[in-house]
């Protein structure tokens, strides 16, 4: 093994065991543990990116991409509005939005939405795995290696918080069911989907060159569905 192939190894393992650390920590931990360890490690990560010789454009952070990554973000921002009004207004997708997590009081609901989703979720995603990973792999494997290798660990990522989305989530639970069967079927299921969404999240990254892009797509998907699933919530309970 060459010292570079080693070198990768190492960095690789490192932001893996940390991103592993804080995800146990944000399940197990106390309520918004991901508020506070989400940007302090994403700050760290960065860190860890620069020493090891990353640049801004490999992170997807850089001044010169900037421009394209706003055209990209309101335009996914956009796309998502549309796609959640029309799968609100059909009555055979209306109930993927009937989730018990999000039945919130409307100053909550914009709170987790505003702030929880954008600073406890986004912003450590999105440098973990579309500008840290991605770049990292990228650099010493190319594009398609860091795309696969990002966008799969995006999925495992998302085991812990989806052990108990079979119950939580009507549509979910009706397809799966509600034993261990339908939790092993459901957690699965959000792997693999979450893994594609990583895919479709590192080339909007890769072609608008910005973490901006991916990230507002990231965050419309999860911080305006949560709205939608609120308000939807709160219309049947009136």
């Amino acid at each position: 093994m060459s010292s570079q192939t080693r070198r990768l190894a190492l960095l690789f393992g490192t932001v893996v065991l940390v991103l592993a650390a804080v995800n146990i920590a944000d399940k197990f931990g106390p309520r918004h543990t991901g508020l506070v360890a989400g940007p302090l490690v994403a700050l760290m990560l960065v860190l860890i990116a620069r020493r090891a010789g990353l640049s801004w454009r490999d992170l997807g952070m850089s001044r010169q991409t900037l421009l394209p990554g706003l055209k990209y973000a309101v335009g996914a921002v956009g796309a998502v509005i549309v796609v959640y009004g029309i799968g609100i207004a059909l009555p055979l997708t209306r109930p993927a939005f009937q989730d018990v997590r999000y039945h919130l009081h409307p100053g909550a609901a914009l709170m987790t939405a505003f702030i929880v989703v954008p600073i406890g979720t986004v912003l450590l995603e999105e440098i973990a795995f579309r500008g840290v990973l991605l770049g990292l792999v990228n650099r010493h494997r190319g594009a398609t290696w860091a795309s696969i290798t990002s966008s799969v660990l995006f999925g495992f990522w998302h085991i812990l918080p989806s052990l108990r989305l079979n119950h939580a989530n009507q549509a979910v639970g009706a397809a799966v069911g509600a034993g261990m069967t339908g939790r092993v079927l459901a957690v699965a299921g959000a792997v693999a989907f979450t893994a594609v969404a990583g895919l479709l999240l590192c080339e909007l990254r890769r072609r608008s060159g910005s973490l901006l892009a991916s990230a507002a797509l990231h965050w419309a998907t999860n911080g305006l569905g949560l709205l939608a699933a609120s308000a939807l919530a709160a219309t049947r309970l009136a």
